[in-house]
């Protein structure tokens, strides 16, 4: 019997790939367990979920590797556990010390824990190491209410109108939080090389579904279709006010069909060890689609606007999964529609959402 760890088990992605390995497989052919200081709002809903599903639930914190030197040994450790903002250390919120030691100091502390069990690592990355200079250097076109690659760019250098692939640039700027993922990348593939066990990174993009806990600065979707809903004070930021940046979107569903791939591979010098993992272009919407949507639901809701820049925003950040196509047989099944659905069936089966999600 194999046994699968995972860090941040009771946030959105960590529990959704928690309930999917149960639902694939036994307990006696896979024994799930599961980490999480339950510091974000919300993520105590969970444990009784997980716990139903026979998921092993332990109280812990990866900034202190006493807390992982008392688990079992695992075979396979998937790394959810993040402070996923791209505002995180510089918004006051969290800070900058908080951020460096949860989004680095937790990964090193696992991977130390991967050495000494022999176990490999599955780390979730984002969209957002890629450098902010690059992508805001790309000439946009507005199209259909939403910032689209102009049409007569000449592709190159990590980007075509299918997105930013894996080569492009990862050079400073990225943020604070960013520039944690992309050292973290470092040195999970660095330990694997040095320690020979298997480690993969897929830098996901912006992860959505029922059940996230949405803040305007993570989980937008989730964010902006609960806040509707609820008639909540609702803002397009920068880029003119005009709510046309674009992101991509995931849901963890399919997320757990590429883990699920790599995790009956041990390591290769012939595969690349990163990949983006994301919808792409077919699944990528603006603010100003998502209120389209929202209002053809649940009717008119004034939208203010903001046209000052915030720091780290982009107007356009679509990731092309060619790659994973290509070594792992994996691309996105479930469509953005599928997914806005999932959400707004739940917002409105829970209209306290936002609130047990620590939005004021």
């Amino acid at each position: 019997m194999r046994t699968l760890l995972i860090t941040g088990v009771c946030g959105f992605v960590g529990s959704s790939l928690a309930i999917s390995f149960r639902e694939s497989f036994t307990k006696n052919d896979l024994r799930i367990i599961g980490i999480d200081n339950l510091s974000r709002p919300g993520s105590r809903t969970n444990v009784a979920r997980l716990q139903s599903a026979s998921v092993e639930f332990h109280l812990g914190d990866v900034r202190v590797s006493d807390d992982l030197d008392a688990l079992p040994a695992a075979d396979w450790v998937i790394d959810a556990a993040a402070n996923p903002s791209v505002l995180a250390g510089t918004s006051g919120a969290s800070s900058s010390r908080e951020l460096m030691e949860t989004n680095l100091w937790g990964t090193v502390n696992l991977l130390e824990y991967c050495k000494q069990h022999r176990a490999g690592m599955i780390l979730l990355s984002t969209s957002r190491v890629y450098s902010l200079e690059a992508v805001c250097r790309l000439p946009m076109e507005v199209r259909n209410q939403a910032f689209s690659l102009d049409s007569k760019y000449e592709v190159g250098s990590g980007v075509s109108h299918a997105g930013l692939d894996e080569t492009f640039s990862t050079l400073p700027p990225v943020s604070l939080y960013g520039s944690t993922k992309i050292a973290s990348e470092h040195l999970a593939i660095e330990y694997s090389l040095s320690f020979d066990f298997p480690v993969w990174v897929n830098r996901c993009g912006v992860m959505a579904g029922a059940g996230q806990f949405g803040k305007p600065d993570q989980g937008i979707f989730s964010y902006w279709l609960h806040s509707w809903r609820a008639r909540r004070p609702l803002s397009y930021i920068g880029f003119g006010g005009n709510g046309y940046q674009v992101r991509d979107c995931l849901h963890p569903r399919d997320l757990f069909r590429l883990i699920d791939k790599q995790m009956q591979m041990n390591n290769g010098d012939s595969i690349s060890r990163i990949c983006n993992v994301s919808g792409g272009i077919a699944s990528a919407r603006s603010l100003a689609q998502v209120s389209q949507w929202c209002q053809d639901r649940w009717g008119e809701l004034h939208v203010e606007i903001s046209p000052v820049d915030r720091p780290y925003d982009v107007p356009w950040m679509v990731l092309d999964s060619s790659l994973a196509k290509q070594l792992w047989n994996w691309e996105a099944e479930t469509s953005t529609e599928t997914i806005l659905n999932e959400i707004a069936e739940f917002a409105e089966k829970h209209p306290d959402w936002l609130s047990i999600s620590g939005v004021a």
